[in-house]
């Protein structure tokens, strides 16, 4: 028997502004990431010091996890995560750093998000999130591998709510778009409805 499935909520950030469930949380004339995500970061009261030691992947999916998930209190929760870059801004920084031995000496600090899932990581560890995850690299977003796997997890009870995300950096420009599927919620949790959701800021 097919269970269904629902969106509870979900956020967007992209070209200075910041969305929960359609409703602009926060928003400024800048575009540019670096002094957006400063401004977001002190308007929204984030009290996460670490946040500035950060990759930019990091940064965004963090604050898009964090005006989404302020009031959630169910830590068991599975993330199925996606971006087209993987952590290619931040790899690029960290090469620059070791390309000439004489006068750069590469971080560790740097080298320990050259992987797209510790953007997981500092959500789960922000959120005390305990449960099954995945980061897919794809050429564009894809509803489709969302929701196949948030599916799959749902059926086999790895966990009572699913965090889904399309979360990409590249080139000075940013896009993240998280949703929460569960058992009760306000849309269905559909292709059609999740492409919906994606467009409304991404047209």
């Amino acid at each position: 028997m097919k269970n269904d499935y629902y969106i509870e909520s979900y956020s967007h950030v992209k070209n200075g502004e910041i969305s929960v469930n359609g409703k602009i949380v926060f928003k400024t004339l800048e575009t540019e990431f670096k002094p957006v995500m400063k401004a977001a970061y002190k308007k929204l009261v984030v009290d996460y010091p670490k946040f500035f030691k950060m990759d930019n992947l990091s940064k965004l999916g963090f604050l898009a996890a964090e005006v989404l998930l302020k009031n959630e209190s169910d830590k068991d929760m599975a993330m199925v995560f996606s971006n087209r870059a993987s952590s290619l801004d931040t790899d690029r920084g960290y090469q620059s750093s070791i390309k000439d031995s004489t006068q750069y000496y590469p971080s560790p600090a740097v080298f320990v998000y050259t992987l797209a899932n510790i953007c997981m990581g500092e959500i789960s560890i922000r959120h005390q999130i305990h449960s099954e995850n995945c980061f897919f690299v794809m050429d564009e977003f894809s509803s489709e591998t969302l929701s196949y796997y948030t599916n799959q997890l749902l059926d086999e009870n790895k966990a009572k709510k699913v965090l889904c995300a399309w979360v990409d950096v590249d080139n000075g420009k940013y896009n993240a778009f998280l949703y929460v599927v569960s058992k009760k919620g306000t849309f269905v949790h559909s292709n059609a409805e999740i492409n919906r959701l994606y467009k409304t800021t991404n047209e």
